[in-house]
Parts: structure tokens; C-alpha cells; sequence
């Protein structure tokens, strides 16, 4: 029995939390994420990497755009994982993404990440459960590395979404022009193969949990931009930066 058992958490926010107030409380939290980020270029002492996991619909983009998109681009890249190329194919598969860890001073978001690659290939059967934990244990050696040796915090969130809201987003990506553009009929197939997917993302968690994950309530936009946000602020806050003093 998997120490995460995604059907048993909820999607949506706590019954106390009310929408307004807690919207209040973001737009304060961005402001000191603006003033933390400053800080963190400044030191250059650290870096962050965010990895951002969910199924289609989870509101993956909508995230970076809400609780990074006010930051100082100079200090924030955004790197979007999608299927390898044939370069990327012909070498290891943490090649493509150890070329895009974060430098000490940065953000680096990974909208997917890694972990596509013993997720969706396994979902598939593209990659064997044999490779699958080769990579798993790949996985924890590298996210060991650029923690030990370059000083970076690393927040893993999966948006934590309910199949009935997928459908509903899935739905409205044929309905609204402005959403149209991320229309893909191959979501549909995918998420019909969802029990498969909360299986291994399951074991996910299981294996790979050194650098521990937050499973975020998709379901509202609100509160999910709300926790991502406040996990980094308290992250930020946590490494007790300071700014340089004048250059002698």
C-alpha cells in the first residue's frame, strides 16, 4: 500500500478557507516573493528549483503565470519538458534536464520535469518497471546532487486535480477561442488511462520522496496558487539571505 493514496486527499480547499480572503493573503505573499527573489539574485548563494507535476487541466501554466509572472524575469526561466528529440533521445535521460538546473541566484521552474520520464513512459509501457526504478534511484542521486552541491532548494508540487474537473477544463479548451490554442484531442486519451497514472504517481511518491512532495487541491485556482506560493515564501524566508555589502 503506497504511502500516498491520491483518491483519499481532496482536490479542493479546506472548508474554512474562504476564496476572498484568502486571494487577499496571495497578493500580499507575491509581494514579498518579489522582494525574496531580489534578495536571492543579490546573494547568489542559492538556487531554486520548482517542479511542477499534474495531468492535463491541472493548471500547470496558469501557476507559473500567476504566483511567478509578477517576478523579475531576470531572475526566473521557465523550462517546458516536452517529448525528447532525437538528440535528446541518443543520450542519458537526466541529460536535457541537468542542462537546465537552476544557477545559484536563480528560479527555475520545471513546467513537467524528470518525471515524465517514469510516469507517462511506464503509463505506456515504454519503459519496463526494471528501468522505471533504475531511473527512480538516477533521479534521487541527481536531486541529491544539486542540493549538496550547488545549494538548491528543490519544491516538487503535484496539482492534484479531480477527473471530473479535468473533463470540465478539457471541455472548455473547445468552447472558449482564448483557450483553444491548448486544445489536443490526445488529452482525451490520456485521460481515460487515468487510474494508471494515480498508480505511478503514487509510486512516485513512494520512491522518490528525499525531496519530499506537496500535493497540491487543484481543483480551485485560488487555493492552489495560494499554497504554491506560500511554500516558496516560507522556503525563501528560510534560507536567511542577506545582501551583499559594498564591493571593496
Amino acid at each position: 500500500m503506497p504511502s500516498i493514496e491520491l483518491k483519499k486527499i481532496s482536490t479542493r480547499a479546506p472548508k474554512d478557507f474562504d476564496k476572498n480572503e484568502t486571494k487577499e493573503k496571495l497578493d500580499k505573499i507575491l509581494l514579498e516573493l518579489d522582494d525574496l527573489q531580489n534578495l536571492l539574485y543579490a546573494e547568489s548563494k542559492h538556487a531554486v528549483l520548482v517542479v511542477i507535476q499534474g495531468m492535463d487541466a491541472s493548471g500547470k501554466d496558469g501557476t507559473i503565470r500567476n504566483v511567478f509572472g509578477k517576478l523579475n524575469p531576470q531572475g526566473v526561466l521557465v523550462h517546458s519538458f516536452k517529448a525528447p528529440t532525437a538528440e535528446e533521445l541518443s543520450h542519458d535521460f537526466l541529460w536535457r534536464v541537468h542542462a537546465n538546473a537552476p544557477a545559484k541566484g536563480m528560479i527555475q521552474i520545471f513546467n513537467r520535469s524528470h518525471y515524465e520520464d517514469i510516469l507517462i513512459t511506464r503509463v505506456h509501457k515504454w519503459c519496463d518497471d526494471k528501468t522505471a526504478r533504475k531511473r527512480m534511484g538516477a533521479i534521487n542521486d541527481f536531486e541529491e546532487l544539486l542540493t549538496a552541491h550547488n545549494n538548491t532548494k528543490i519544491l516538487k508540487f503535484y496539482l492534484h486535480v479531480s477527473p471530473e474537473e479535468q473533463q470540465a477544463r478539457l471541455q472548455e479548451r473547445i468552447k472558449d477561442p482564448k483557450k483553444q490554442w491548448k486544445y489536443n484531442e490526445n488529452d482525451f486519451k490520456e485521460a481515460a488511462l487515468w487510474d494508471d497514472y494515480m498508480n505511478m504517481y503514487e509510486d512516485c511518491f513512494e520512491i522518490c520522496s528525499k525531496q519530499p512532495w506537496t500535493i497540491v487541491p487543484a481543483d480551485q485556482n485560488w487555493y492552489k496558487e495560494y499554497i504554491v506560493a506560500t511554500t516558496l515564501r516560507d522556503t525563501l524566508k528560510s534560507l536567511d539571505m542577506q545582501y551583499p555589502g559594498l564591493k571593496r
